[in-house]
């Protein structure tokens, strides 16, 4: 028996090394954020006196067989009840909830304390791919985009090496700078997402029609990753996210130019474009949001994504083409792209589609096209 027991704690012994040895693997990350090292030092904390609880219950638990086994004659005690251990086995279990409450309590304050941000940007989900707007009244709110996994094709079907940063690589990252508190305004367009970044602490869902809050100051330049944390359907393992932080004064050169750039193209999107314009963004565009599920080649997967190739709709009239592209189509995974794509990437990913594939249906998709449709004319 007593060889036994000391090869149980052998083991158990074994097992603390080698959880210690790879603790850095399989423990929470400290994190680039106050909120992340108070969760995490709170996780700490809660994990020692789990681990306290364990060592003194499976303490006695293993004392108590020991010493009391019926080879050595002992008798089992008769008592029935004790007031003395039922106060105790309460009291003690409140006392250690209290002791746990109350820094648990603390975090949870902190992570709610959205007020006093510097400046604030709204996430919303799609299926699969996240839009940022920053929330700028100087700017009267003009900077929006989409942020869509970049992990190319031939990667996911094993038809090539995994890259360093497989499926968590995005065409567009989200950028923030350092020492200011960013405000986050979560929701989603369609069904339930998460917007999770690890490093920074921060966890939140995104509910249609419903609008959460996070907050975070960085202050660490750098490109963290993380990913939605919700089952949102089929692609779900496809929703990366990527900030990158950047020092102050960068950040504003960048953001200076990019709404000045985006400003520009606001106004000169319904310029009249080529064949070959068309055709260039159009293929650019249906490979960012249409060949997960029409393929690269427009084959589709039937039944559920009918190809492109040969199809009734891309050889049919153009105006039904656009508004099936722009409206989507209920009940079905054919989402509506008329709140994702500006009136230039409309037109030409429909162009495209009408134009590639052996399709050569020769008629031209202007943004203008788009830009009446919506309108009703």
């Amino acid at each position: 028996m007593k060889h036994q027991l000391l090869r149980i704690f052998g083991g158990i012994t074994a097992l603390l090394l080698a959880g210690i040895a790879t603790a850095d693997e399989l423990n929470l990350r400290v994190g680039v954020t106050d909120i992340s090292r108070q969760v995490y030092d709170l996780h700490m904390t809660i994990f020692l006196i789990c681990v306290a609880i364990g060592v003194v219950v499976f303490g006695v638990l293993f004392w108590s067989v020991f010493a009391h086994r019926k080879s050595k004659g002992v008798e089992p005690a008769t008592f029935h009840e004790s007031t003395k251990l039922e106060l105790a086995w309460t009291i003690v279990p409140t006392l250690i909830l209290i002791v746990m409450a109350i820094p648990a309590t603390q975090v949870l304050v902190a992570m709610y304390d959205t007020g006093g941000e510097d400046m604030s940007i709204e996430v919303r989900g799609y299926q699969w791919k996240w839009q940022y707007k920053y929330l700028d009244d100087d700017y009267n709110n003009t900077l929006s985009f989409f942020s869509v996994m970049s992990t190319p094709r031939d990667e996911i079907y094993n038809q090539s090496a995994k890259a360093e940063n497989y499926l968590l690589e995005v065409d567009e990252y989200l950028r923030i700078p350092t020492n200011r508190k960013v405000r986050f305004l979560i929701t989603a367009e369609d069904v339930i997402h998460a917007w999770w970044v690890p490093d920074f602490g921060i966890k939140r869902d995104a509910v249609p029609g419903m609008l959460n809050e996070l907050w975070t100051i960085v202050e660490e330049p750098g490109i963290y990753r993380g990913q939605c944390t919700e089952l949102c359907g089929k692609d779900h393992g496809f929703m990366p996210i990527v900030v990158e932080v950047m020092p102050e004064a960068e950040f504003d050169a960048w953001y200076a130019s990019r709404v000045s750039s985006e400003s520009v193209r606001q106004e000169t999107i319904a310029n009249a474009l080529t064949h070959e314009e068309l055709m260039a963004q159009g293929e650019a565009v249906y490979g960012t949001y249409c060949a997960s599920c029409h393929l690269a080649n427009g084959e589709g997967v039937a039944p559920v994504f009918p190809a492109i190739a040969g199809s009734a709709v891309a050889q049919g009239p153009r105006d039904d083409h656009l508004s099936l592209v722009i409206n989507g189509v209920a009940g079905t995974a054919m989402q509506a792209f008329g709140k994702q794509l500006d009136s230039a990437q409309l037109a030409s990913v429909v162009h495209y589609q009408r134009n590639a594939f052996g399709n050569d249906v020769g008629d031209m998709s202007q943004p203008q096209d788009v830009i009446n449709l919506s309108n009703g004319q």
